[in-house]
């Protein structure tokens, strides 16, 4: 359970390689958290950051996890829960992709969707389940700015951001009232592994930061966090500019 300042004692997170998921990991251990459970797909990386957060003093398990094999969603994860209570599910997983390739493969487009949005659903809604099952537990759902207006530069990823977006907010609509508590987190441009190599937004931040809204967000018992917090006021002007005038803007 968790405490009177929303640190969990266990902790999900889908998509256990994500570096603002272990940022989170690694903040919350430093708190209370003492189990943690890494979904992800088998490979070295997933073996590292499940040692890495050992180290820390936490009780560390893995759980292969596909965020495109929706099949195995209910399963896989509801087995999770059979192990004993979790107090927070953070939904991290996701694919920036590459807009000037894809927009000539939509194969490779839908795979950027069905992985950021269809696969969200699906393990949201089966950790949703699972959190009211037991009566209490927060899901914490990694959204994106990119997702408050589809840019040129990035519109099938902010467009799969939408929609994984909308769907945290009603999912949380949906669950008020019955213990479970939804977070959606919006960070801007982050420093990370994802985004190496790409031309750096104003306005950027790390995953160390993100993890600190988190925790902060939990302890507030918030509904929607931006990171940094500048951008609800950026993102609430650029959602009004004109759209003739929005085609012409660096973006």
């Amino acid at each position: 359970m968790k405490d009177a300042f929303g640190a969990p004692q266990s902790l999900l997170v889908l998509g256990g390689t994500s570096e603002i998921g272990l940022a989170t990991a690694r903040r919350l251990i430093a708190r209370r958290t003492r189990t943690v459970w890494l979904a992800g797909r088998p490979s070295p990386a997933l073996t590292a950051a499940a040692d890495s957060l050992r180290a820390l003093g936490a009780d560390v398990h893995t759980v292969p996890f596909d965020a495109l094999d929706t099949e195995s969603h209910e399963e896989r994860l509801g087995k999770i829960f059979t192990e004993g209570d979790i107090d927070m599910v953070l939904l991290a997983f996701g694919v920036l992709g590459d807009q000037a390739r894809d927009e000539s493969d939509p194969v490779a487009a839908v795979r950027v969707a069905q992985t950021n949005y269809t696969g969200a659903v699906s393990a949201g809604l089966v950790c949703a389940g699972a959190l009211q099952a037991q009566g209490h537990g927060s899901l914490v759902v990694l959204s994106s700015v990119a997702g408050e207006r589809a840019r040129r530069a990035n519109f099938i990823y902010g467009s799969s951001k939408a929609g994984l977006d909308a769907f945290a907010q009603g999912l949380g609509d949906a669950l008020h009232g019955t213990g479970v508590h939804v977070m959606v987190v919006r960070p801007g441009f982050v420093r990370s592994k994802m985004t190496a190599g790409l031309a750096e937004a104003p306005l950027a931040t790390t995953p160390e930061a993100v993890a600190g809204a988190i925790e902060l967000g939990l302890r507030r018992r918030s509904e929607t966090v931006w990171v940094p917090g500048a951008l609800r006021m950026v993102m609430a002007a650029v959602r009004h500019v004109p759209r003739p005038l929005f085609r012409r803007l660096p973006v």
